[in-house]
């Protein structure tokens, strides 16, 4: 089986990165993670409260990601505390599908619900079974 990376390490020998080295043990971790990923073998941690607990918070108003996450904490959902960065993640991901849109104001970065995303986080309270699948399909997305 050929090194997919041969290519990159050829190009990267020819330039500023030629001086570049990481231990053995990097390299070792970095291969292992790929594999992981490729696998599919990594779960995420986020469950389907942490999502409702994400969108609830934006109900009622735009929000920074700092204030979805203070409140996140006072509700005692603690699945990004000491990985704050990982909320931004989902943010994202939430942003993509659709069901929040977000607005610089200030050079400051809100997040509020779509209407789509009001429709879903209301039919979901509604317990239906569509949006049931819906929110599996992405916690599935979200642990690629």
């Amino acid at each position: 089986m050929s090194n997919p990376l041969s290519n990159l390490k050829s190009a990267m020998n020819k330039t500023i990165f030629k001086e570049a080295s990481f231990s053995k043990e990097r390299r070792i971790a970095v291969r292992e993670a790929i594999r992981e990923k490729q696998n599919g073998n990594q779960l995420h941690s986020w469950k389907e409260n942490t999502i409702l607990a994400v969108l609830e918070s934006l109900l009622h108003e735009p929000k920074q990601g700092y204030d979805i996450s203070t409140n996140l904490f006072q509700k005692q959902e603690l699945s990004f505390q000491g990985n704050e960065g990982q909320l931004y993640t989902l943010l994202h991901l939430l942003e993509n599908k659709g069901i929040l849109i977000s607005k610089w104001i200030e050079e400051k970065k809100y997040y509020s619900l779509s209407s789509k995303g009001k429709k879903f986080l209301a039919s979901y309270k509604e317990e239906s079974p569509k949006h049931l699948i819906t929110l599996k399909s992405l916690l599935e997305e979200a642990s690629l």
